[in-house]
């Protein structure tokens, strides 16, 4: 049974943004369109062929490896401190959407040699530095049949048939990495799967009504929500806990997936874009849950576009989540220590 805990336990009474939204059916269906930071809201988005969109707040030609080179070193440090609450890491990181659809970039507009390395450059730096990662790209791949694409045509997401894909290959990661999970079974009952028409995120917060016209609404296969079950097994802490963004989030079905695959509850706490991992990840390891019952695993899912963006990035994340990398370091270690 997944449990939402910390942002997640809100899922369905917050106020999902302060602005600009999507459509009206989306916000009632749950689903967050990874608010922009504050800089990013003028860099709009790029139009490509067939009213595909892309995030033009994401470089297609630069590769920041001093910034990527960084975190990974913040990363290391926040696995030697969960370790000593016997507590593994495990960093997922999501692909960007324009490497996986180079075709749909407008004439004239490419993805760098850097960038397309960019992922293999993250993946083999968390490798080298001992933390256990998983390469979504198979997995994202692997869902490309027929009409299912890895990501909407016009939103920033993965869809949920890569989210699921995403979560089946995390599974078997967890499973290799720790053998026998702590907790009981069952994990989550998957509901069927509907279809909705909804205008994509990209679409509703940066074309004029004119241009979402021509674009059109895009259509989400996602999973019915499963009845919600209640048991003893449901008090029980989970044994691994997601701390990332709306990718994560169960409108896309990733969690639930997990939970599913792994057979036991999985626990969640998300937060939109604009707040940004480092703050999310302090505010789980803060929370009275983690401080009470520390999960075997902890999985913490990163995007690959903003990955070189630290603590400190004022143009990646809104201005409450911004501190300086030793701030960050020494809020981490205190909490994690406690």
């Amino acid at each position: 049974m997944t449990t939402f805990a910390g942002a997640g336990r809100a899922f369905t009474r917050r106020r999902f943004l302060a602005g600009s939204m999507l459509a009206g059916g989306l916000m009632a269906a749950g689903i967050v369109g990874a608010p922009l930071p504050a800089a990013a809201q003028n860099s709009g988005v790029i139009t490509g062929k067939d009213g595909w969109l892309f995030p033009g707040w994401e470089s297609i030609s630069v590769l920041d490896r001093a910034g990527i080179t960084a975190n990974v070193a913040l990363l290391q440090e926040t696995k030697a401190a969960l370790a000593t609450r016997n507590v593994t890491l495990m960093v997922m990181v999501v692909p960007m959407k324009a490497p996986f659809y180079k075709e749909k970039l407008p004439d004239g507009t490419t993805v760098s040699a850097d960038v397309a390395g960019q992922y293999d450059f993250v993946v083999d730096q968390l490798r080298k530095a001992g933390i256990d990662t998983v390469d979504l790209r198979p997995a994202l791949k692997s869902v490309q049949t027929g009409k299912q694409t890895s990501f909407y045509r016009a939103d920033y997401h993965w869809t949920a048939w890569a989210s699921e894909a995403a979560a089946d290959a995390v599974a078997q990661a967890i499973k290799a990495k720790v053998g026998k999970l702590a907790g009981s079974p069952p994990g989550d009952k998957l509901g069927e799967w509907v279809t909705q028409r909804h205008l994509g995120d990209l679409a509703q917060r940066f074309l004029t009504p004119d241009q979402q016209k021509l674009i059109g609404p895009d259509l989400y296969t996602v999973r019915t929500p499963a009845p919600a079950k209640t048991s003893l097994v449901d008090s029980a802490p989970a044994p691994v806990h997601i701390i990332g963004n709306s990718f994560v989030q169960p409108y896309l079905g990733f969690p639930q997936k997990l939970s599913n695959a792994l057979d036991r509850p999985v626990s969640l706490t998300w937060n939109p874009g604009n707040v940004g991992p480092w703050a999310t990840f302090l505010q789980y390891v803060s929370s009275p849950d983690f401080v009470k019952s520390p999960p075997q695993v902890l999985l913490w899912q990163f995007n690959e576009g903003p990955f070189h963006s630290g603590p400190q990035a004022t143009d990646q994340w809104d201005v409450p989540s911004i501190m300086p990398p030793q701030t960050w370091r020494d809020r981490m270690l205190a909490a994690v220590r406690r």
